[in-house]
């Protein structure tokens, strides 16, 4: 099977309903916040969420584009669009990769930016992982 395009990164559709099923299987939805002009976004995509969306127990993964009007759910089930939805959620400078629970609440600080990439699969790493813990929690 190959790999799916950067561009291709499924769309997030209906927040509350992809967070309740990423935790029913005890990981969190992970939500990159890009547009279509930004090339870290499209590196951070294509190098780091691609594989990790394809592998064992992978988290799920869906985009938000700042710069669309798409259609949103949001995560109490309310009607928006993409670019409203990160406006709310004080989104300025993409690409942003943060981690959600039901109801959405972050889980892990948010990774802004594409940082170092040397480090960027351990920031990666350390997010899901401590996500994965609070999901855990009451």
């Amino acid at each position: 099977m190959a790999a799916l395009d950067a561009s291709e990164l499924l769309r997030a559709a209906d927040l509350r309903a992809e967070a309740e099923q990423a935790a029913r299987r005890g990981v969190p939805l992970i939500v990159i916040y890009s547009r279509d002009d930004c090339k870290f976004c499209k590196t951070v995509k294509r190098d780091y969420l691609e594989p990790l969306a394809a592998g064992q127990k992978a988290p799920l993964v869906r985009e938000i584009s700042q710069d669309r009007d798409a259609p949103l759910t949001d995560f109490q089930g309310r009607p928006t669009t993409h670019a409203a939805f990160a406006t709310g959620e004080k989104i300025k400078l993409v690409p942003v990769v943060a981690f959600y629970g039901p109801n959405g609440r972050q889980l892990a600080e948010p990774i802004v930016g594409a940082r170092l990439a040397d480090f960027y699969q351990s920031y990666l790493d350390e997010a899901i992982a401590l996500s994965s813990r609070q999901l855990k929690k009451p």
